[in-house]
This record gives C-alpha cells, structure tokens and sequence, in this order.
C-alpha cells in the first residue's frame, strides 16, 4: 500500500459512516468520468547497469526499476531478509546485491514461465 492509499484510509477511518459513504459515491463518480490509465508495464527488464558502489537499499530500488512487472508483495519476504542478512548479521553489501539480483533474475524467470 502506497503512502497516499494509506492517508486515504486513514481519512476514509476519521469520517462518519455517512459522510464514508458519499467518499465512496465520489470516487465512483471520478472513477465513471475518466477510464482509469494503466501504465504499460513492459514484459522484459529494463537494461539499467549496477553501479560499482551501491548500497543494498540502492540496488533494492534499482532492481525495482529493472523488474516493474514483478508483484513487489510477492518479493517482499525475500527482500527483506536479505536486508537483515546485511544490516543484522553483517554480510556484504556486494554479497547481498548479488543475492538480491538472484532473486529478482529467479522471480522474473518464474513470472515468464507461468505466462
């Protein structure tokens, strides 16, 4: 959840049941105006390079960028243990980064192979 879907709901929450409502009847009426625009996400990675220093939270946001079409729930787990293996148990960044482009080469790969 993106930090604007949370501030709606929390706007959403502070309202009374009837003024919720008319949130709801609103958004309906914006979303009938305008078809809604889904970005094209492309099918294959983007070609962005590795730089030769990266943090791990960098290549994070890089290979979000390389991998658009990936579910990031669905790598979240994943992500974030690799994070602690760096941040908790000491392991390199450099060590981590390769792990993590692994794992987003191997979701990707996955995605592919179910389609």
């Amino acid at each position: 959840m993106t930090a604007d879907e949370r501030r709606l709901l929390r706007l959403y929450r502070a309202l009374s049941p009837g003024r919720q409502e008319g949130l709801l009847d609103y958004a309906e009426f914006l979303l009938a105006r305008v078809p809604p625009e889904m970005p094209e996400v492309p099918s294959e990675p983007l070609a962005i390079p590795r730089p030769v220093q990266e943090s791990v939270v960098k290549a994070i946001k890089r290979l979000r960028e390389t991998y658009p079409m990936l579910d990031r729930a669905k790598i979240l787990h994943e992500t974030s243990a690799l994070m602690m293996q760096h941040l908790v148990h000491g392991k390199s960044a450099p060590e981590v980064i390769d792990e993590l482009e692994a794992m987003f080469r191997r979701h990707f790969e996955a995605l592919q192979s179910a389609r």
